[in-house]
C-alpha cells in the first residue's frame, strides 16, 4: 500500500471508543473497545488492530481524523491526544469531526434522506443535540451541539420535525468513526495538532465537584 494513501479515524467521545481505517469512502477495517472501567488503557490497541485488518501500517497514513465531541471529558482527551501523537510522529495532518454527526453516518444502515435530532447524555439531567440533515446516505449539515435538558428533548425533535436518535435507542445506537466515510467533506475540518482542544461541552465532574468545595472557579490554562 501507497504512504499516506489511508485515513485513520477515531471517536472516544463515548465510554465506547471507535476506530476506522478508511481510502476514500470506503471503510477497510474497523475496531471499538471500552473506554470506561478498564485498568489500561485500550483505544491504541484498537488502532494497531484495525490498522492489521486493513493490512497496513501507521507509514499508510495519509491524515488522522478524530471526533470533536462534546462528549466524555476522559475519553475525548484520550482520543485526541493518541490522534495528536499519531500526526505528530507521522507529520500528517489533523482533522476533526462532529461527533454527534457519527451517530447517523456510523449507522450500519444510514437513511437515503431525513432529518434527524441527534443525542447524547450530558449527565445531570442533559443531553448534547445537534440537528442533522442526511441526503442519499451522506450527512451534509451538522449544527454546533447544544445542551439541552432531557425532558426537553422530544418536543425540540417535534418542533423540528425531525427523527430523534441517540435518546433511548439501543446501547449500541452511539457514535463510530467508520461514519467520517458518510459525512460531507466540509463537517470535517483541519485543525492545528499544537493548539487544538476537542468540544468538551461542558466542565467534567471533577472540576464541578471541586469548584462546589471550594466556592470559586478553577484557574486553568
Amino acid at each position: 500500500m501507497s504512504s499516506g494513501a489511508l485515513t485513520l479515524a477515531i471517536d472516544a467521545s463515548t465510554y465506547r471508543g471507535t476506530v476506522a481505517v478508511i481510502a476514500g469512502t470506503e471503510v477497510l477495517a474497523t475496531s471499538e473497545v471500552a473506554m470506561r472501567g478498564e485498568r489500561e488503557e485500550r483505544l491504541m490497541p484498537a488502532i494497531a488492530s484495525a490498522l492489521g485488518t486493513a493490512g497496513a501500517s501507521v507509514a499508510d497514513l495519509g491524515r488522522v481524523v478524530v471526533g470533536g465531541g462534546p462528549g466524555s471529558f476522559t475519553s475525548l482527551r484520550i482520543g485526541a491526544a493518541l490522534a495528536k501523537g499519531i500526526c505528530v510522529v507521522r507529520q500528517i495532518p489533523l482533522a476533526a469531526m462532529p461527533s454527534l454527526a457519527l451517530l447517523v453516518a456510523g449507522a450500519s444502515h444510514p437513511p437515503a434522506d431525513a432529518r434527524f435530532l441527534a443525542v447524547l447524555d450530558a449527565m445531570r439531567g442533559d443531553v448534547y443535540a445537534a440537528l442533522l440533515e442526511v441526503h442519499g446516505g451522506v450527512v451534509v449539515t451538522s449544527e454546533r451541539a447544544r445542551l439541552v435538558a432531557r425532558g426537553a428533548v422530544e418536543e425540540l425533535a417535534r418542533s423540528l420535525d425531525a427523527k430523534l436518535v441517540g435518546a433511548g435507542d439501543p446501547p449500541d445506537a452511539l457514535p463510530h468513526a467508520r461514519g467520517l466515510a458518510r459525512l460531507e467533506p466540509s463537517l470535517v475540518r483541519e485543525v492545528p495538532i499544537s493548539t487544538w482542544e476537542p468540544d468538551y461541552g461542558r466542565l467534567a465532574e471533577a472540576q464541578v465537584r471541586w469548584e462546589a468545595e471550594h466556592g470559586r472557579s478553577l484557574a486553568t490554562g
